[in-house]
């Protein structure tokens, strides 16, 4: 996979790149009238500077400019906005995404067995094709936005919302809350995974399994610690354990790329050091600290969830 990109500047859809070309006309439009007014500027610090009346100044610069200038944009921005994708599930992939202090949960439909499939923090989307986000809340307001893909949307307790999006090829696209929503706003972040689309149907009956058995005792060791410990309180594990939806459900968490919603790499190590200590890592987080833990049992957890894919 590609290094997640997270800029309006190199769109990878093509309502992004229509947002991309709003930015650059912007850009360009204010280094010009940036560009006029210095010369103004330096053109009235000279003393040999022939005045001039100051009602064609008001006249000029400060009604017909704006007016004409106004108006085009106007006029512009209203013909390429009509020409963004219609926020509808009609005809497209739909995925539910629920926004949480401070994660996101993410929902599929298998359309095989018909069984819905949970995952966290990452989106899975194949190329080439509309997908529909049906979004919603279940404390604060959030927003989630992804540049590279479209612009943002916001996610509101008890109420649905839906953005489209759409990725002419394959990577990773880094998406983020942009609605001030608490003390980890900062951290609370998603990938949104493009695949061809063989690939990601292969991967989504993959999701729809339950959770792979132990091929070993150290990854044996680590799922009786999982349930000793009580962590299907609040976690799921098909197959396993629960139907607990207060954290993310962890059925194949091995196969993610990130874990705290982004914060950092998906392998045993980040795994070991995030059970261990969450507060650390992200101060505020719901997750408590496995301070009981020995070292050989909390490697051992590690390494079950690592293996979960």
């Amino acid at each position: 996979m590609s290094a997640p990109l997270q800029s309006v500047l190199h769109p990878a859809g093509p309502d992004a790149g229509i947002i991309s070309q709003f930015a650059w006309v912007l850009f360009a439009g204010g280094a010009v009238i940036f560009v006029a007014v210095m010369a103004l500027m330096v053109l009235s610090l000279r003393r040999s500077a022939r005045p001039v009346t100051p009602r064609w100044w008001i006249f000029g610069a400060g009604f017909a400019f704006p007016v004409v200038v106004l108006s085009a944009l106007l006029i512009w921005s209203t013909w390429r906005s009509a020409e963004l994708t219609p926020q509808t599930s009609k005809g497209a992939l739909t995925i539910g995404v629920t926004a949480k202090m401070w994660w996101w949960e993410v929902r599929y439909h298998d359309p095989a067995s018909g069984r819905e499939i949970a995952s966290a923090n990452e989106i899975r989307i194949p190329v080439g094709r509309p997908v529909y986000l049906g979004l919603t809340s279940t404390d604060v307001i959030h927003s989630l936005w992804v540049p590279a893909l479209n612009g943002k949307m916001d996610t509101v307790p008890g109420r649905v919302t839906g953005l489209t999006l759409r990725a002419d090829k394959p990577g990773v696209y880094r998406g983020q809350c942009a609605e001030y929503c608490g003390e980890q706003h900062a951290r609370m972040a998603l990938h949104v995974v493009a695949m061809p689309p063989e690939e990601f149907d292969r991967w989504l009956a993959r999701q729809a399994q339950p959770a792979a058995a132990p091929n070993n005792a150290l990854v044996e060791r680590g799922r009786a610690a999982f349930l000793e410990q009580r962590c299907q309180a609040c976690h799921t594990i098909r197959g396993v354990a629960g139907n607990a939806r207060l954290g993310p459900d962890l059925t194949h968490v091995g196969s993610r790329l990130h874990i705290a919603a982004g914060t950092l790499r998906n392998h045993r190590g980040t795994l070991a050091g995030w059970i261990a200590d969450p507060q650390a890592i992200k101060p505020g987080a719901r997750m408590p600290a496995a301070a009981d833990l020995d070292g050989e049992t909390l490697h051992a957890l590690a390494a079950y969830l690592e293996q979960l894919k």
